[in-house]
């Protein structure tokens, strides 16, 4: 069932919900959680000197990314949609730092120690439906020694807010409808089998303890957890 419910995850967001279907989804969040996408960018931002080189897992159409290339020197954004790629692609301007790749975040194609901040923002470590522990090791793996990993989730404030978001995507026929009776406990669940869950700070500091990195977990704006590690 987990090996299930994790291909129905993978598929919405590389079939489902890419390109400009999933920018639809941003264009229906209610104002609250537009300020919960807009706090989660400006946590980043407040990381981000303008010689750092940015990886960005699960970019989607680059509504993160073109916000952070506004600083860093360099953005790299991955994402196994290639819709989604080629769609960021073509927002992209032509003297944008930003870069597109479609690529498999627990596969990096990167050498070590290439990037000084690597960025998993609003639950990636959940959506994305993999091994949270190989996610968190690659991600390591390609950040240099005194550069940070970024790992988001949802907070457990922001849940009716959550919630609401994704019975809006699914009047706008985004996503089956939400199956109230089955939702809760920090996860979503759809009629048609999609499911999205969270990590509370003990999870984020359980899975950080398993890699054998210390960590600094973060509540911003009442709606988002954010986990900071430091590379040694």
């Amino acid at each position: 069932m987990a090996v299930h419910t994790k291909r129905i995850v993978t598929d919405y967001y590389s079939k489902n919900l890419a390109g400009r279907r999933l920018e639809r989804c941003y264009e229906v969040a209610s104002p609250r959680v537009k300020q919960y996408l807009k706090a989660e960018i400006l946590h980043v931002l407040d990381r981000l000197s303008p010689s750092d080189h940015v990886l960005e897992l699960g970019c989607g159409y680059g509504r993160v990314a073109f916000r952070l290339a506004e600083v860093a020197h360099r953005v790299v954004g991955i994402d196994n949609a290639a819709e989604s790629i080629e769609y960021a692609k073509g927002l992209s301007p032509p003297d944008s730092v930003c870069e597109f790749m479609m690529m498999d975040a627990l596969d990096l194609q990167f050498d070590d120690h290439e990037f000084s901040l690597v960025v998993c923002v609003q639950n990636g470590v959940c959506a994305f439906g993999v091994d949270q522990e190989r996610l968190l090791r690659e991600a390591l793996r390609v950040t240099r020694p005194g550069g940070r990993v970024l790992f988001s989730t949802y907070s457990d404030s922001f849940w009716e807010h959550r919630l609401d978001w994704f019975r809006a995507q699914a009047s706008a026929g985004m996503m089956g409808r939400v199956d109230e009776s089955a939702s809760g406990n920090g996860a979503v669940v759809c009629e048609d089998g999609f499911r999205s869950g969270r990590l509370l700070p003990r999870d984020f500091e359980q899975l950080c303890a398993r890699v054998g990195v210390e960590s600094s977990i973060a509540e911003v704006d009442e709606s988002s957890v954010f986990c900071e590690i430091v590379v040694s």
